[in-house]
């Protein structure tokens, strides 16, 4: 069995690419502050974010302007989110990267530690799709929450 070590190569760089340009926009003040241009070669004009329903900023995000919609959605969500440490487990046209973060919940201020599983779709060297998995919606959701009866 051969392996395209090419494919491998190229997602690799695309994704660690992608992980350094995300870093310095969010570290530049992110959404309506940083401009997503950065970002932008990294993502297919069509790709596809499905996040949780049950996440705060759960639902199906398309396009670049989507991909910005849900980093406005995540930062009004969470006013920390480092990612400690991330291991690429499979590398090539299907990339997953298991990612550990630390994020601090802005309406609570609860802090919480998990593990993130995406699985990343690689076409003509860009992402073209993305699927996190959350091992516990239910905690970041009530780590997310204002006080009852506040939306």
């Amino acid at each position: 069995m051969t392996t395209d070590t090419s494919t491998t190569t190229d997602s690799t760089a695309v994704l660690t690419g992608m992980y350094a340009a995300e870093a310095e926009y969010l570290a530049a003040g992110g959404p309506g502050k940083a401009s997503f241009a950065p970002l932008a070669p990294y993502f297919s004009p069509d790709v596809v974010l499905h996040q949780a329903e049950a996440l705060p900023f759960g639902g199906t995000w398309r396009g670049h302007a989507g991909m910005e919609r849900f980093f406005l959605a995540m930062s009004l969500a969470w006013e920390s989110f480092d990612m400690v440490e991330q291991e690429f487990l499979a590398t090539g046209e299907t990339a997953v990267v298991l990612t550990r973060v630390r994020a601090r919940a802005r309406t609570t201020g609860r802090e919480l530690a998990f593990p993130i599983l995406q699985t990343l779709t690689i076409e003509d060297g860009r992402i073209a799709r993305v699927q996190p998995f959350y091992w516990d919606t239910a905690a970041i959701a009530e780590a997310c929450a204002g006080p009852a009866g506040v939306a």
